[in-house]
């Protein structure tokens, strides 16, 4: 979006980078020394690029600050699979065969899936686990 906003259409795409402080070509960019036959590394023909003179660094500074900052976790996980574990948890707690052999054990997962499947999700969501464990505690108490 910074490239888009500082972009001048009626110049070129390489007068457009060049101003912006970004490199049309990478290769040019960064140029990779000339090896010769022998392996030894080659001279240039020692002429200099002239300067290239930057006159919106502000993109190059807005693009440096947005890669800069930490991302963001937008892990989740789906509806279903938490209801899945909720069930599984609530109606045989911590019996991974029980619920391997269980009805809505609908993809036929091996105890150890099961398991694999509830510790995601205590890691996920531990204040919610945390809480869903202590009501399921406090259900078993009032019953009694």
């Amino acid at each position: 979006s910074h490239i888009r906003h500082a972009w001048d259409a009626t110049k070129s795409v390489a007068q457009n980078l060049a101003e912006m402080g970004l490199a049309e070509d990478p290769n040019k960019a960064v140029p990779i020394a000339k090896r010769g036959l022998l392996g030894m590394e080659v001279e240039s023909n020692g002429q200099e690029e002239r300067k290239k003179i930057v006159r919106k660094p502000y993109v190059l500074n807005e693009m440096e600050y947005e890669a800069s900052l930490p991302e963001k976790k937008s892990n989740t996980l789906s509806r279903d699979l938490i209801d899945y574990v909720r069930y599984m948890i609530q109606n045989h707690g911590e019996n991974y065969k029980e619920m391997a052999r269980d009805e809505k054990n609908y993809y036929q997962d091996t105890p150890k899936q099961i398991k694999r499947k509830i510790n995601v999700y205590k890691n996920f969501y531990p204040e919610e686990y945390k809480a869903f464990v202590a009501s399921l505690k406090q259900e078993k108490m009032d019953v009694q």
